[in-house]
């Protein structure tokens, strides 16, 4: 067992030097997680603080993924209550509480708004969310109620108000996804655990009985190949575990198909400025949501089949349509391309089609834990909210396959990085206990207290501290993942690189072309989360 802790003050939760001195120290892991992810992460939190000795290995930034991709919310699901999936919105609504209680400074309730335009319809919605509510049990966060046509208008100021009734309002949770993941990896390391951005797995290494006994890895930034040796595997890559499982078994069936969900970042002027937006009922069947992030709007999301996974989706031309198209129907102000800040897409990974499923509606969101032949296991599918239920189920299982002392799971009263006694608010909050150390930083470097852009308040000393605490080593880890903005505005993102670049240039010893190279790379890439057409530069 790995007894040592890495929460002293002095060093960083998440030091990628350090991480590999202990891949190449520590001869032997209990547990070997492949993906960074909200899954591998959730499992990596679990396996650690249960005091396994805990290694995880991503092959890009933790969340590149899916898990920054999301819609934002951390929900039972609606949609799933209306197909039936009784189980699966019930252990939802728990683990929502469980996250609102653990993370209180990246989650928290969110009022949302159903306009209805018949009576009929505020009457069947109000008794669907009641039984919402009843679900949520002691994790309830609000009572669902009736609102008058003036109530809802007041709520929803850009709602279109002609055949407008009223509405009905509910609560769920919104959050940074995101910043989840970046807290769940440094609370990881701070009950022990190893993590690595960047370090692809390339093989599983078997026994001569063809139990698996150990991966290779290769370290992108040097080329550096290692090899180690784990009681246990875990195929936690999302969209991705089939590439994995072919590394077990080269004739392995698909186990998923991805599909594909793209949204849409406005001005939060053209909702309102608390509500959210519910449309339950598109052309299509499905349900779209207006949500206010980071004093923006999120509309999404589309669930469209598409037939290989790729680490940089990108949303297809009808799902913007369809998106925009959906919100002009209930929104006084119709939005365009040119009003588009950003668009993003993120890959589900659902159950591969069987027995004639065409639809990817017909398959379930819930997820799938396997064990192979040689001892490798498999959790897929599953959704941001019940994280941490997929991981204690994850662990309970490996602990089985590998033959480890049983250990309980303490995961639902662990608190997530960040919690604490905290007085920020704007942008900082999300940083919760950590916002007061890199204002410190800014007071002693003049140099760091800079305003990234004149449109947001983030400053340099966010961006050094993502480098020296979060293990960010790109100019889109801090602009995508550490302080959102290319996911907000990614023309505002690319003005904003040429600082970054310089300061992380500083931070990891880089020299000028590194930092050139970085920004075009970047502006490349950001270019790619602005629509054709849209105006933007």
């Amino acid at each position: 067992m790995d007894t040592e802790n890495h929460s002293t003050r002095s060093l960083p939760l998440l030091d990628r030097s350090r991480s590999l001195e202990k891949l190449q120290q520590i001869p032997s892991w209990d547990i070997a997680i492949v993906g960074g992810g909200a899954t591998g992460l959730g499992i990596a939190v679990d396996a650690a603080s249960r005091g396994y000795r805990t290694l995880l290995l991503e092959r890009h930034d933790f969340a590149k993924g899916t898990s920054s991709r999301s819609t934002k919310l951390v929900h039972g699901g609606v949609r799933y209550l209306a197909m039936g999936d009784i189980k699966l919105v019930y252990s939802a609504l728990r683990e929502r509480g469980i996250i609102f209680k653990n993370a209180a400074h990246l989650a928290h309730a969110q009022s949302f708004v159903i306009p209805c335009y018949s009576v009929f319809s505020k009457l069947k919605y109000l008794v669907g969310l009641k039984i919402y509510d009843w679900m949520a049990g002691k994790y309830r966060i609000g009572k669902s109620s009736l609102l008058s046509r003036p109530e809802t208008e007041k709520r929803l100021p850009g709602i279109k108000t002609t055949g407008l009734k009223g509405g009905v309002q509910y609560f769920d949770g919104q959050f940074d996804d995101a910043r989840l993941a970046i807290n769940l990896a440094q609370t990881a390391a701070q009950h022990g655990a190893t993590l690595l951005n960047y370090c692809n797995v390339t093989a599983l290494t078997k026994s001569d009985t063809g139990k698996l006994e150990g991966l290779t890895c290769v370290d992108a930034e040097s080329g550096q190949i290692h090899t180690i040796k784990a009681a246990c595997i875990i195929n936690a890559t999302g969209v991705f575990v089939d590439d994995v499982l072919h590394m077990d078994t080269e004739d392995h069936e698909p186990l998923v198909r991805p599909s594909q969900g793209a949204h849409v970042v406005l001005d939060r002027t053209f909702l309102g400025q608390e509500d959210a937006l519910m449309i339950p009922k598109t052309s299509d069947g499905r349900v779209l949501f207006g949500v206010p992030w980071h004093d923006h709007l999120v509309l999404g999301t589309t669930d469209t089949p598409i037939a290989e996974s790729d680490a940089e989706p990108l949303p297809l031309e009808q799902e913007i349509q369809f998106i925009l198209e959906t919100a002009a129907s209930y929104l006084v102000r119709a939005p365009r391309l040119s009003d588009v800040k950003s668009m993003f897409a993120g890959l589900r990974p659902l159950a591969a089609p069987q027995n004639g499923e065409e639809t990817t509606k017909e398959i379930s969101r819930d997820h799938k834990l396997l064990v192979s032949q040689s001892g490798l296991v498999t959790i897929t599918g599953g959704k941001w909210t019940t994280y941490r239920k997929m991981a204690e189920e994850t662990i309970d299982k490996a602990i089985g396959v590998a033959g480890l002392p049983r250990k309980a799971c303490v995961t639902m009263s662990t608190p997530i990085h960040g919690l604490g006694p905290s007085d920020t608010d704007g942008h900082w909050a999300i940083y919760g206990t950590d916002a007061p150390k890199i204002m410190k930083l800014a007071e002693k470097n003049v140099s760091l207290r800079e305003h990234l852009h004149s449109k947001f308040a983030h400053i340099g000393a966010e961006v050094a501290w993502a480098c020296r605490h979060e293990m960010a080593r790109t100019v889109e880890d801090v602009l995508a993942r550490r302080l959102r903005i290319l996911f907000l505005d990614a023309a505002a993102s690319i003005q904003m690189a040429p600082k970054v670049a310089t300061i992380l240039a500083a931070e990891l010893g880089r020299d000028a072309a590194w930092a050139a190279q970085q920004v075009e790379d970047y502006t490349r890439l950001a270019k790619s989360y602005l629509p054709i057409g849209s105006g933007h530069p």
